[in-house]
């Protein structure tokens, strides 16, 4: 594996800042209805619960960026590439070989990440995924062993969810923040509007055929996050190996929605 990026191409990726935030000096959450959490100085030192801390970093980055890989190397590298980059949040998809050796590899590098495992439909896959050290689980769909057994563990879960009854049911069972999927094919950025006039109160994650350029809309029409799959982890890139067009799609889609959180 080390011979899959050249000097030159890490040393390009770690002349950039992480644009992670550092949610410990941010007040916390007043109730189940999550406002934005702004860190912009000293303030009381509240502890938050691992679940709010990793809801809060979801909500100041975001992006959550969704890699995929045909092989764990490369999933590894091109997600080292996308963290240099500014990614702060990312999931890495069961479909990729070794996902629970990656999460805990990456969770050794960067324990204050938030890291994920995205598909995840089998309670059996959720443990396996919680002791590597995923601080979230992401589903297409709600999966109700799942959410059952998140209850009582330090992860947060999100699940998928379509219609608005869909969303309410999630909610009203326990999910804190849920992804609308597939959201390009149910009117994007005009559903995520919709969507908020009668559920204000809930975190939404847009997700499914989402451009970097589209992310600031989404979360102005307000989506607490959008997931990023293709356009940071570009299929051709990924093929090809080039992880400094991984880590220059990264920085642009880390500093948009930075920026769209900030706004």
């Amino acid at each position: 594996m080390a011979g899959v990026v050249s000097n030159s191409a890490l040393s390009l990726y770690y002349r950039w800042p992480s644009l992670s935030l550092n949610v410990s000096s941010c007040s916390p959450p007043p109730s189940s209805s999550f406002a934005r959490v702004s860190c912009l100085g000293p303030q009381p030192q509240l502890s938050l619960s691992p679940v709010h801390r990793t809801l809060t970093q979801i909500k100041n980055s975001g992006v959550i960026a969704c890699l995929r890989a045909s092989r764990a190397e490369v999933a590894l590298e091109a997600a080292r590439a996308a963290i240099a980059g500014g990614i702060s949040v990312l999931e890495v998809v069961m479909s990729t070989p070794g996902v629970f050796e990656v999460i805990q590899q990456l969770v050794k590098e960067h324990p204050e990440m938030a890291l994920g495992v995205g598909t995840v439909l089998r309670v059996e896959d959720a443990k396996t995924a919680i002791r590597a050290g995923a601080k979230f689980l992401m589903s297409p769909a709600v999966v109700k062993d799942i959410m059952d057994y998140v209850q009582c563990t330090e992860s947060l879960y999100i699940p998928g969810a379509m219609t608005p009854t869909e969303i309410l049911s999630a909610y009203e069972t326990g999910a804190k923040i849920i992804k609308v999927y597939p959201v390009s094919a149910l009117g994007g950025v005009r559903y995520i509007s919709a969507l908020k006039k009668p559920f204000a109160q809930i975190p939404l994650v847009a997700s499914q055929g989402i451009t970097i350029d589209s992310t600031g809309d989404y979360i102005r029409q307000g989506a607490a996050s959008v997931v990023l799959s293709d356009a940071i982890f570009d299929k051709e890139a990924i093929g090809q190996h080039n992880f400094e067009k991984i880590f220059e799609l990264a920085r642009t889609a880390a500093l948009l929605g930075h920026d769209a959180v900030k706004w």
